[in-house]
């Protein structure tokens, strides 16, 4: 953590306090018991391995805006959106839910879950264990861990946590290191960031240098970077077959029909 990229830094630190105040609000245990009534999650992470095993699993993003790029969806349906996903294709839905950078919401969350049968994965920065049973409490059925903002011990404690509150966990590397870190926990799905948080470059060779280090039974999920199918037939060739996309889908006019034409225009009629 002691190279952290500064973006990361700060939306850390906005994060530590947003945290502080929504626990000022709802205590743990309040949570904890909220997240314990919620019906059983949808299986995140089997959903995501049954998919890839036999054509691409894609795990659609809805996001508003990014500190990269600014607003990417004015008019912004995350319900519509959703279920335009799922008729798709989608494998399992990403919903961001940081409001100061993001401009996302718990209530799009909420709503995206209520609009599709998919499972749904939490977007957003968790630091705190308090995170994870809200999490829960919002209904997701997976979350993201960025090792990249975690202590090891952290990053150990929050895995655990969120295995034990139902939740599945895509671990989130830039690196080797990172590789290392997210494999040491068990997760089953690793997600490669192939964007640099330093530079805001992205890389696709990432994940093609990745791949070859993840032990069997482990899933690599593809993220940033993919715009074009030749991207798409790229990630299949370095035996990659899960994919997280938003920004390129959420700038068509239709965003589950980007969904179509990147991953499966090839196979229709």
């Amino acid at each position: 953590m002691s190279d952290i990229p500064s973006i990361l830094k700060k939306i850390l630190d906005t994060k530590a306090l947003e945290v502080v105040d929504r626990r000022t609000h709802r205590g743990l245990y309040e949570v904890m018991a909220a997240a314990q009534e919620q019906p059983p999650a949808r299986g995140f992470a089997q959903r995501v391995r049954s998919v890839a095993a036999t054509g691409p699993a894609v795990i659609a993003e809805i996001k508003k805006a990014s500190p990269s790029a600014g607003v990417i969806r004015p008019d912004f349906r995350p319900a519509e959106f959703a279920a335009g996903y799922e008729e798709a294709g989608a494998a399992c839905l990403s919903v961001l839910t940081d409001v100061d950078y993001f401009q996302g919401s718990d209530e799009y969350l909420q709503q995206v879950r209520a609009a599709s049968s998919l499972p749904v994965l939490r977007k957003d920065f968790l630091i705190d264990p308090w995170q994870v049973w809200e999490s829960r409490m919002l209904g997701a059925d997976c979350v993201l861990l960025i090792v990249a903002a975690l202590s090891r011990g952290q990053l150990q404690e929050l895995h655990g946590l969120a295995r034990e509150a139902g939740l599945d966990v895509l671990v989130e590397v830039h690196d080797e290191d990172e590789l290392d870190a997210a494999l040491a926990t068990g997760a089953e799905l690793v997600g490669v960031n192939n964007r640099d948080l330093h530079t805001f470059t992205t890389d696709l060779a990432t994940s093609e240098r990745l791949r070859p280090l993840l032990p069997d039974g482990r899933t690599l999920v593809t993220e940033s970077g993919i715009h074009t199918v030749a991207d798409v037939r790229r990630m299949q060739a370095a035996d990659i077959h899960a994919f997280l996309v938003g920004e390129a889908f959420m700038r068509r006019e239709h965003p589950g029909a980007g969904l179509h034409d990147l991953f499966f225009e090839e196979e229709s009629p």
